[in-house]
C-alpha cells in the first residue's frame, strides 16, 4: 500500500431512530493520504549482456534481433538499456537486454555507474562479451576481471548467476590467431568452462551461440522463487488513524432533539397530508 484512502462519512440513515425517522444529520468523510512517489522499472529479460564499453554488445543485439541501438566507435554509445527479441523459429524465442558498458570504479559512480545493473537481476544467464583485440590496446584479461569485480561489488546474487564467456571481433585477427588468443585469455582468467568466439558484425558464430542459449532456456526454467516474490504483494495491516476514530466517537453521542420531525417550522421536512 502506497497511501491510505480516506474514511467514508456517515449518511443520514445512520442516525435514524424511533423518534427521528427522517434525520438530516451526517458526518464528513476524512481525506486520504497524498504522496509523491518515484517508480523504477526493472526490465524482464532472459539474457543479460555484460562488457566494457565498445565490446560489441549493441552490435550483437542488432545482429540477432530487430532492435536497433546506436553503434559507434567511441565509448558509452549505449546510454540507456535496450531489449531485443531473438526468434529462433516460429515457436521459440528469448529476450536479450543490452546495458551501458561498465568500467573500473563503476560501483563508486565512475562512467555511467552501476545504475543499470538492476535490469539484469531477473535474467537467467549473463553473456560476458570480451573484445579480443581492444582498439585502445588494453589487456582483455584485466578488462574481464574489472567486469567481474564490479559485478560482485554490486550484488553477490547477480555475480552467482550463470555467466557465459563470449569473445567478440574475431574477424580482426583471423580464425587461427583468435582461437589461440581466446584460449590464452580464458586460461589467464582461470576459466575452465566452454567459451564462444563470434564476430557480431559478420554474424560469424552468432547463430550457434543463440541456439545454445535457446537450449539452455528450455532446460533451465525461470527461477520460481523470483517469480513468486514478484507475484505476491506485501501484506500490510490497515489501521484506522485517530482522526477516523474521533469522527466515529463524536457521532455516537449526537443529540438529535434539535431535529424534531414534528417541528411546525420545518419547511424542508417531509409534509404529511391526511385525506378522508
Amino acid at each position: 500500500m502506497v497511501a491510505k484512502g480516506g474514511f467514508h462519512g456517515l449518511g443520514n440513515t445512520r442516525f435514524k431512530s424511533s423518534v427521528n425517522r427522517a434525520p438530516r444529520q451526517r458526518t464528513m468523510g476524512t481525506k486520504g493520504e497524498t504522496r509523491e512517489i518515484l517508480l523504477e522499472l526493472m526490465l524482464l529479460a532472459d539474457v543479460g549482456m555484460l562488457g566494457m564499453p565498445n565490446a560489441g554488445k549493441s552490435t550483437f543485439i542488432r545482429s540477432v534481433s530487430a532492435a536497433k541501438p546506436k553503434v559507434a566507435d567511441y565509448p558509452f554509445t549505449t546510454l540507456v538499456p535496450s531489449l531485443g527479441v531473438v526468434r529462433m523459429d516460429n515457436e521459440q524465442s528469448f529476450v536479450v537486454a543490452d546495458i551501458p558498458g561498465l568500467i573500473e570504479g563503476a560501483a563508486e559512480g565512475a562512467g555511467l555507474g552501476i545504475q543499470f545493473l538492476k535490469h539484469l537481476e531477473r535474467c537467467r544467464v549473463l553473456l560476458h562479451l570480451i573484445d579480443i583485440c581492444p582498439i585502445d590496446e588494453s589487456d582483455p584479461v584485466e578488462n574481464a576481471k574489472i567486469i567481474i569485480s564490479e559485478l560482485e561489488k554490486y550484488s553477490e546474487k547477480l555475480a552467482a548467476k550463470p555467466r557465459w564467456l563470449v569473445f567478440n571481433k574475431i574477424d580482426i585477427l583471423g580464425e587461427e590467431e583468435s582461437a589461440q588468443r581466446a584460449a590464452e585469455i580464458a586460461k589467464a582468467m582461470g576459466w575452465e568452462d566452454k567459451f564462444y568466439m563470434i564476430s557480431a558484425v559478420n554474424h560469424e558464430g552468432v547463430k550457434a551461440l543463440c541456439w545454445d542459449i535457446m537450449e539452455f532456456m528450455n532446460t533451465q526454467p525461470r527461477d520460481m522463487a523470483t517469480t513468486e516474490d514478484a507475484q505476491q504483494p506485501e501484506k500490510v495491516e490497515f489501521m484506522w488513524d485517530d482522526y477516523h476514530k474521533e469522527q466515529l466517537s463524536g457521532t455516537e453521542d449526537f443529540d438529535d432533539d434539535w431535529d424534531d420531525d414534528w417541528d411546525e417550522d420545518d419547511d424542508e421536512g417531509v409534509e404529511i397530508i391526511y385525506q378522508k
